[in-house]
């Protein structure tokens, strides 16, 4: 699989559809703010990491999917659920990824200048996604070749 952006599917999207997406991130941000106030930041911080956009762009993917291949003829498909569990295994490797990111940030914001901490911070998230992507596909490639 190649990683690409595809500008038509933009204009395929509905607009009750991004607003669904924004309305589950802004509900987890404001449920990480209220966590953070009442129990501290350290404990509102473990919630920064929950993929906030994902629950409403896994459904959505199911259902277009879904969708396509209704239209085309295919019914009683798992084909939809199958692209939504692939779209879960790419937030998975983003997610250890986001550990990266994380750990990095905890140990050089206190002594590094904010800014400079964050550009190391983003470096280590965009190596280490770089990196799983190309392992995840190496052993792939290892399993066919057995």
């Amino acid at each position: 699989m190649i990683v690409q952006f595809d500008r038509k599917a933009l204009g395929k999207t509905r607009p009750h559809e991004y607003a669904l997406r924004f309305f589950f991130g802004g509900l987890i941000t404001l449920i990480t703010g209220i966590l953070a106030q009442r129990y501290g930041p350290v404990f509102g911080g473990l919630f920064l990491a929950f993929p906030a956009i994902f629950p409403a762009s896994a459904t959505l993917v199911e259902k277009h999917t879904s969708e396509k291949k209704a239209r085309a003829g295919i019914i009683h498909t798992e084909r939809g659920r199958q692209a939504a569990a692939l779209d879960a295994r790419g937030a998975v490797m983003g997610s250890i990824a986001l550990a990266g990111f994380a750990l990095a940030a905890w140990k050089l914001i206190p002594g590094w200048n904010g800014e400079a901490a964050l550009l190391v911070c983003v470096v280590i998230w965009l190596v280490l996604s770089i990196l799983i992507w190309r392992l995840r596909r190496h052993r792939l490639l290892f399993r066919a070749r057995r």
